[in-house]
C-alpha cells in the first residue's frame, strides 16, 4: 500500500508541476530543478536543494481537497530553494528562521494571480501580517522579516500560530543543505536564468510575478567589503614613527664596524601611510529610515573608524543629520569625541528625503576651509529622495542595505554600496 501510495504522490507531483509549466513559463528553469525521489520518510514535502522527497498520502489528501494546494505546496518548495533559504539558515536561530522563510514564500504565493495557485487573496490574519511587516521593509525577504522578528520578538503564541498558517513543507533536510559545498550548489544558476526569462521575452506572461523579481533582485544582489572600501577615502600623508621598512641594516653594521659608535644611517622617524584625513558621514533621518538601522550603521562605521590603522591621530570628521534640512551636524576631532557621540547619539528628523542640503552644507564647509584632503562623502540611505543634478568634486559613496534600500535609485556619479545587514546586527567585519 506504501509503494501505491508512492506512485499516486509522484503522478500528482507530476500534474502539478505541468500545470505550473503552463501558467508560470518564466520558472521553467527552476521547476524542473527538483527531481522527485523515494528513501525519506517525511509527513509532508521536505529537501536538500538537490531532490525533493514526498509523503504520497499527504499529497492525495491536499489534491482531494483542491488540485491547487498541490500546485502551491509544490512551488512554495521550489521558492525556497530559488531564494536560497536553506543555505540561509546557517547561524541563524532555526526555527524562526524557518518561519520567516514560510513567511516570505507564502507572501509570494499569495501575490500570484493563477487559479492553479487559488486561494489567490490572503486571509486577514495574513492581510495583516502582511501590512505590518511593509511598514518596515521595501521587499518582504526572509532576512528582513527575521530581523524585525529579532528587533520585535514575537510571542509564544504568535510564533506557534503563524507556523500553523504559512508552514507548507518540511524543512529538516535543510541542515544538510547549509553544509553542501557552494560549486555545487546550481541555484544561482537557476535563479539567474528566472530573472533574465521575467525580464525578457517572457515579462508579459509573468503576471503577478513583480514579488518573485523583487525577492530575486534582493537575494542575488551582491554585497561590498565595508572596511576595503572605506579605504578609497584615505589619502597619503606622514606620521610619526619609525619606518621599518626603509631601514638598511647593511649600512648600518658596516659603519658600526667602521667607526665604531657611528652608523651610517639612522632610521626614518615618520612613514608615509595612507589613512583617512577628512571625511563627512551623512545620515538619512527621514521617515523611510529606521533609527535602529541608522545606530546599527553608525556603531559598525565607528569600529572600523576608531581603529588606528584607519584614522591619522588627527581626525576631521563631519557628521551631518538630514531629512528634507539640516537638522543637526557634528564636528568630531578625536576618537574620544567619536566614541562619546556614539554613546549619546540621537536621530533627529523623520520628514521627506532631499539630499541636496547635505551637498550645500559640505560645499560652504570647503569654502570656509573646514577641509584640507577631503576625498569623499558617505551617505547612509534607502535611496529615495531627491539627489543633485550634477556630480560634486568629490567622491559621494550612498550605502544602503541589500533588501531595504534601492541602488537602482542613485545617479550615475554616485557610487552604490550595498551592505548586508547581517553584518550590521552582529557587528563583524566583512
Amino acid at each position: 500500500m506504501g509503494a501505491d501510495w508512492q506512485t499516486i504522490g509522484r503522478e500528482i507531483l507530476t500534474a502539478a508541476r505541468n500545470e505550473l509549466y503552463l501558467n508560470l513559463p518564466f520558472l521553467d528553469a527552476a521547476l524542473c530543478a527538483l527531481p522527485f525521489a523515494e528513501g525519506f520518510d517525511t509527513p509532508t514535502l521536505a529537501t536538500d536543494t538537490k531532490v525533493l522527497y514526498y509523503n504520497g498520502a499527504w499529497l492525495a489528501s491536499r489534491y482531494e481537497r483542491a488540485r491547487s494546494l498541490t500546485c502551491r505546496a509544490f512551488l512554495h518548495v521550489i521558492l525556497h530553494c530559488l531564494l536560497r533559504h536553506p543555505a540561509g539558515r546557517k547561524g541563524r536561530d532555526g526555527e524562526l528562521w524557518d518561519l520567516c522563510c514560510d513567511i516570505a514564500v507564502e507572501s509570494i504565493l499569495d501575490e500570484l494571480n493563477y487559479p492553479c495557485l487559488s486561494p489567490s487573496a490572503p486571509g486577514v490574519r495574513r492581510s495583516h501580517l502582511y501590512r505590518t511587516l511593509k511598514s518596515h521593509m521595501p521587499v518582504l525577504t526572509a532576512g528582513a522579516i527575521y530581523r524585525q522578528f529579532r528587533r520585535e520578538p514575537l510571542s509564544e503564541y504568535d510564533r506557534a500560530t503563524y507556523a500553523r498558517e504559512f508552514a507548507q513543507d518540511d524543512h529538516s533536510l535543510w541542515e544538510k543543505a547549509e553544509n553542501e559545498q557552494e560549486q555545487d550548489d546550481p541555484w544561482p544558476r537557476v535563479a539567474e536564468r528566472v530573472q533574465t526569462g521575467m525580464q525578457t521575452v517572457m515579462s508579459e506572461s509573468a503576471t503577478g510575478g513583480q514579488a518573485i523579481t523583487e525577492q530575486l533582485r534582493v537575494e542575488t544582489q551582491p554585497t561590498d567589503n565595508y572596511r576595503a572600501f572605506l579605504h578609497r577615502f584615505a589619502v597619503i600623508g606622514e606620521e610619526m614613527g619609525v619606518d621599518a621598512d626603509s631601514f638598511d641594516y647593511g649600512y648600518y653594521a658596516y659603519g658600526l664596524r667602521r667607526y665604531g659608535n657611528m652608523p651610517l644611517i639612522e632610521p626614518l622617524e615618520t612613514r608615509e601611510v595612507k589613512r583617512i584625513s577628512d571625511f563627512v558621514v551623512a545620515i538619512d533621518t527621514s521617515m523611510s529610515t529606521s533609527g535602529d538601522l541608522v545606530r546599527q550603521f553608525l556603531s559598525y562605521t565607528y569600529g572600523i573608524l576608531k581603529d588606528t590603522e584607519s584614522f591619522f591621530r588627527q581626525i576631521n570628521l563631519y557628521i551631518i543629520q538630514c531629512d528634507d534640512q539640516i537638522r543637526a551636524e557634528q564636528h568630531i576631532r578625536s576618537a574620544r569625541e567619536l566614541a562619546d557621540y556614539m554613546e549619546h547619539f540621537t536621530l533627529i528628523g523623520q520628514s521627506a528625503t532631499d539630499f541636496r542640503p547635505v551637498f550645500d552644507r559640505v560645499t560652504e564647509l570647503q569654502k570656509a576651509g573646514a577641509f584640507h584632503r577631503l576625498r569623499g562623502i558617505l551617505y547612509f540611505t534607502d535611496g529615495l529622495g531627491i539627489y543633485p543634478s550634477k556630480r560634486p568634486p568629490y567622491d559621494a559613496a550612498f550605502v544602503m542595505l541589500a533588501g531595504q534600500g534601492y541602488p537602482e535609485r542613485v545617479p550615475p556619479w554616485g557610487i552604490r554600496v550595498v551592505l548586508d545587514p547581517d553584518t550590521l546586527e552582529t557587528g563583524g567585519n566583512q
